[in-house]
């Protein structure tokens, strides 16, 4: 009987949770961008909860497959980034556990998510596409609610603007108008002015009904006389009134579109109904194209069929033809109509084969749309796999949980799979990279880092360790810190001064001799610095000596002589005399002239450093010299 064991059920007990929230989060997070594309045929509509609740239903099944990658990587990282923050992970490693087998019962999950988005984009997501679609299409074709401001005038209505002085909100009266109908043509174009009025939907919803007090109404009227002068004025009608209703068409019901219109979209088809489409547009394309080369043949390049005989007797009377000698046969007018002839002919077979070749295009356009919605049903679905191996590790080694860097890291990458993907997804789209490249190429970049992260962090790498490669960048450019010695409080012995009174003049001696020795401030030599490896065991030892020296003085309470000790530089021993301790990596790096030169500078850097930190020593020697004579005659 399988049974899960406590471990698992703690780490499912982390992990489950964080990844519910991080879902609804990033579904939150996709829904609202996606609502701001098409926020303008939504504001201004009268659309019922009914059809908003529809919209948004939808729209949510539709962008699950976008949400799941995310939400995967998000909780795994927080998940195992809070285990190693607080040192649950250095436990389980230390009781024997290693990092895969604390995966295990996350990966579970992982891999049941991708099931359940392939299922959701496979079964569930096309019909939620049709009537998304559907009712976007329909919000869009249905009219704005009528909403007249003051001071403007409205054009909401089809064939109609209104222009309103001033309204009361309270009655719905309007004051003021001026209406411009263009319903019947603007040969019979009607302005209405009224002292006031109102605007009332009819029960159907399908007419405007306009009630207006006391104002007039002008009509142009049609002349009958279309050769009349230029100048002369069109008759119109003018007509007073007390009150007047205007019945306008005006149909503000949402009607909702044939959802068969739109299941030939390649996101309205599963799997196998894309394949079936797919054959199905290139068994059209493959006729257009014989029935193309037929007509091309017959009609353009056409040739009489001679039977094998005739063919025998036509190759023994060839003859070759000059040029110029059948052009002497024709008259001019002739050779002009013909090349005229030819010419009409030329640009007629062009115009016919660039709208073949529009046709052509177009076909394989839809195939390759078709192509990429196939794959992108599994690509979208193995990124939550991928996901979980990038997050999961990448989480044991940042050893940072809650919503700060995981986040930060998380979206980071999710931005830059985003645009690896929609940039494949473009290129394959307009044919210049194949659909296979272009729809895997993101998760074949996707894969191997998951796996490398996998594995250094099963190994307990820090190859992300942000201290190390700042010491690295550190050492490279030189930067040193200096030395920070403090009075220490308790003291168990103290320094013998007249020992190290001999070890402060070894010290110094070593200094005037290594710099009497080597001439620091002048140029290295390129040659013998990359291709003639030896060792500076003398700095090193001037080295080992001081540290000794500092070490033993740092137990004094004379506070004048630490800050003299603090006044002695930390030397670096190795970086003046070869880039790099194997004598291969030398010559590798001095045969690669630009790389050896930047190395060459900082070697010459480097010395120059060197030549001054010895000044600096054999200075702080003779002030440490003197304090300890002082210490030790005070002692006496």
């Amino acid at each position: 009987m399988f049974k899960i064991k406590k471990l698992d059920r703690y780490i499912l007990k982390k992990f489950l949770p964080l990844f519910a929230a991080a879902f609804f989060i990033c579904l939150f997070v996709f829904m609202m961008q996606f609502t701001w594309r098409y926020v303008d045929e939504l504001i201004g509509k009268g659309l019922s909860l009914e059809i908003l609740a529809q919209f948004f239903w939808y729209m949510g099944i539709t962008l699950i497959p976008t949400s799941l990658p995310l939400a995967v990587l998000l909780a795994s990282l927080i998940t195992f980034g809070n285990m190693g923050e607080q040192l649950e992970l250095l436990s389980m490693k230390a009781a024997g556990v290693s990092l895969i087998r604390i995966m295990r019962p996350t990966l579970f999950i992982a891999l049941f998510v991708t099931g359940l988005s392939f299922y959701f984009q496979n079964k569930m997501s096309p019909e939620a596409q049709i009537k998304l679609r559907t009712l976007l299409i329909s919000m869009k074709q249905s009219s704005p609610a009528v909403e007249i401001p003051e001071g403007v005038f409205y054009s909401g209505i089809p064939n109609v603007n209104i222009y309103v002085e001033k309204k009361d909100a309270p009655t719905g009266m309007l004051y003021q108008l001026i209406i411009y109908k263009t319903d019947q043509g603007f040969g019979k174009a009607q302005i209405v002015l009224a002292d006031s009025g109102r605007v009332e939907m009819t029960a159907d919803k399908m007419h405007l009904r306009l009630e207006l007090w006391k104002g007039e109404q002008f009509e142009n009227l049609k002349s009958q006389n279309f050769s009349r002068a230029k100048g002369n004025n069109v008759p119109y009608d003018r007509e007073t009134f007390d009150y007047k209703e205007l019945l306008i068409d005006f149909d503000s019901n949402f009607n909702l579109m044939d959802a068969n219109m739109l299941r030939n979209m390649p996101t309205a088809k599963n799997m196998e109904q894309i394949t079936q489409s797919i054959d199905s547009i290139n068994n059209e394309l493959d006729s257009v194209g014989r029935s193309n080369y037929a007509e091309a043949k017959a009609k353009w390049f056409r040739t009489a069929e001679l039977k094998k005989e005739d063919s025998i007797a036509v190759a023994k009377q060839a003859q070759p033809i000059n040029f110029d000698e059948l052009l002497t046969k024709f008259t001019p007018n002739q050779l002009q109509t013909a090349l005229y002839n030819a010419r009409q002919n030329a640009l007629s077979y062009n115009s016919e084969l660039e709208w073949k070749s529009i046709t052509t295009n177009e076909g394989n356009h839809y195939v390759r749309i078709h192509w990429i919605e196939w794959h992108q049903k599994m690509t979208l679905s193995l990124a939550c796999l991928f996901f979980f191996f990038i997050g999961a590790p990448l989480g044991a080694i940042i050893r940072k949980g809650g919503l700060g860097m995981p986040t930060v890291i998380s979206v980071a990458i999710f931005i830059f799979y985003y645009i690896i993907n929609t940039s494949g997804m473009k290129m394959a789209r307009e044919g210049s990279w194949s659909i296979i490249y272009g729809m895997w190429i993101s998760s074949a970049i996707l894969l191997p880092f998951g796996v490398f992260v996998t594995y250094k962090a099963n190994k307990d790498s820090v190859v992300f360790n942000g201290e190390l490669y700042l010491s690295v960048i550190r050492r490279f450019l030189g930067l040193r810190s200096s030395r920070h010695l403090f009075k220490k409080e308790v003291i168990i012995d103290d320094p013998n001064y007249e020992n190290n009174l001999e070890k402060v003049r070894e010290l110094r001696n070593l200094c005037n001799t290594y710099s009497s020795n080597n001439r620091l401030y002048l140029a290295p030599n390129y040659a013998k610095t990359f291709f003639s490896h030896r060792e500076d065991h003398l700095v090193e030892q001037l080295n080992e000596t001081m540290e000794n020296l500092v070490e033993e003085l740092s137990n004094t309470k004379d506070q004048y002589l630490l800050q003299s000790l603090n006044q002695l530089p930390i030397l670096f021993t190795q970086a003046h005399h070869t880039p790099f301790n194997g004598k291969k990596a030398n010559i590798a790096a001095g045969i690669l002239f630009p790389i050896g030169f930047v190395l060459w500078l900082r070697i010459w850097r480097f010395r120059l450093r060197l030549y001054r930190d010895m000044k600096q020593i054999v200075k702080s020697c003779d002030q440490i010299e003197g304090r300890l004579n002082k210490l030790i005659a005070a002692a006496q």
